[in-house]
């Protein structure tokens, strides 16, 4: 954790420095999967802590192509495949992935075969295959809550690197706060819809470590201060997205554990999550002292005069009704992979992207889109029927689903996020196993 400080601050006074760090920490987790023994550990929690660190390392300039964060997922859930195979059963997001190809057939016809066609082709399927790659690696696998915790932890750490960067790039809000408008003065430099939805996520994996509590009372302490201080550039970001994805997380996280624990665990939980609400509200209201009462405007959907805004979706709405009626003039095939933006141009006189898979899916993919829909939707929910345990299954789905709602794939963390949702958790200590083996003998 004080590493990742110290990281926050290089990348505050000498940015290009992340570039070297970039490249450090692959070389650093490609030792540590070809090294250690326990390689699926290795390979999970390399690709948690490039998930975590994928936002910063594009704010900072340390990636040579925009989606290296994706490809690097990819590479690391990939090593893991040629270690350990794939279950025969994860092929369905293997079909998932081909009900997709038709339509950058529809693209080829439509675009020249140059380097724009390959770009969009890239950008808009780096996000489905690094979902592919992570639900088949992840698919049937099970791991230790102990080792899921070691994911997350990983994940949070270039998270607070990140926060620190964010907090030191603009230090007084104030004098670049100039309306309701989510900013990137507020969240680096960079896009703040993306900072805020791995803010979000940072929030609730540190979130759901206050409930299921660090055994360290000091490190617990210190990881509950990062809580606090995550979820308030979260909010002074000014995009709403992330933030209530993490509140919808966090709900489903609670109620879960809640209601699958004993009644002395749920007097712990109660008073643990009244701290919790009291803590939210106090950032809450220094937020908006901080911003002079512009979040709280933000939040109710006005704008700086106080004036209700006619469009609380502001133009989304209208992108998601063309993408249904794109879907209705092309049912079949879609317009094609990327043709989206294209077909916006011609019939609204905008380029503005949605940033809804799901609405994309139908313009895009036809009916293939809607059968590709429909294995992400149950094939994790007939996993779960059959007896796959984790105390994470609904909050992480609950990210995946309302993340490509708001954001699309634009980031690897719905995709990766996805794929720990089909994790089995083994929640027995070795203790616990050694003590039914000498009972069992």
């Amino acid at each position: 954790m004080l590493l990742h400080v110290g990281v926050g601050l290089l990348a505050t006074v000498f940015r290009p420095a992340m570039i070297a760090y970039f490249l450090l920490v692959v070389v650093y987790f490609l030792y540590r999967i070809i090294v250690l023994p326990n390689k699926q550990r290795e390979v999970l929690v390399a690709a948690s802590y490039m998930v975590g660190a994928e936002v910063f390392f594009r704010m900072t300039k340390a990636y040579f192509l925009y989606e290296t964060g994706k490809y690097m997922v990819i590479v690391f859930l990939v090593i893991g495949m040629i270690y350990h195979g794939f279950k025969r059963s994860s092929l369905t997001y293997f079909v998932y992935f081909l009900l997709l190809l038709p339509g950058v057939y529809v693209s080829y016809l439509n675009i020249d075969f140059d380097d724009k066609f390959r770009q969009t082709i890239l950008f808009n399927l780096s996000g489905p295959i690094c979902l592919t790659v992570a639900a088949m690696y992840c698919y049937g696998r099970t791991v230790t809550l102990k080792e899921l915790f070691t994911c997350l932890d990983f994940l949070v750490y270039p998270i607070i690197s990140m926060t620190i960067y964010v907090y030191f790039y603009n230090i007084n809000i104030q004098e670049v706060i100039t309306g309701t408008a989510s900013t990137s003065a507020t969240s680096g430099g960079f896009g703040p819809n993306q900072v805020a939805t791995v803010l979000g996520l940072g929030a609730f994996a540190l979130y759901s470590r206050f409930l299921i509590p660090y055994k360290n009372k000091i490190l617990h302490l210190v990881m509950m201060f990062w809580l606090m201080a995550i979820t308030h550039r979260a909010i002074i970001t000014f995009s709403r997205g992330g933030v209530f994805v993490a509140i919808a997380m966090m709900g489903v996280f609670t109620f879960m554990l809640y209601f699958s624990s004993g009644v002395k665990t749920k007097f712990k939980l109660s008073y643990r999550i009244i701290t919790v609400v009291a803590a939210i509200l106090a950032i809450w209201v220094f937020s908006v002292l901080q911003t002079g009462g512009l979040i709280a405007n933000r939040y109710a959907n006005e704008d700086a005069l106080g004036r209700e805004k006619a469009d609380v979706t502001t133009g989304r709405a209208k992108l998601i009704d063309a993408d249904f009626q794109a879907f209705s003039s092309n049912p079949i095939f879609g317009l094609g992979v990327g043709q989206s933006k294209s077909y916006y141009e011609e019939n609204l006189n905008t380029r503005i992207p949605s940033h809804n898979e799901i609405s994309r899916m139908f313009s895009e993919h036809g009916v293939f889109g809607i059968l590709a829909l429909f294995i992400l939707l149950f094939a994790p929910l007939i996993s779960k029927m059959n007896g796959r345990r984790n105390i994470f299954f609904f909050p992480f789905i609950a990210f995946w689903l309302l993340t490509i709602l708001h954001s699309s794939m634009r980031i690897a963390a719905p995709a990766f996020i996805y794929g720990l949702a089909l994790l089995n958790i083994n929640y027995e200590t070795p203790k616990d196993t050694v003590r039914r083996e000498q009972i069992g003998t």
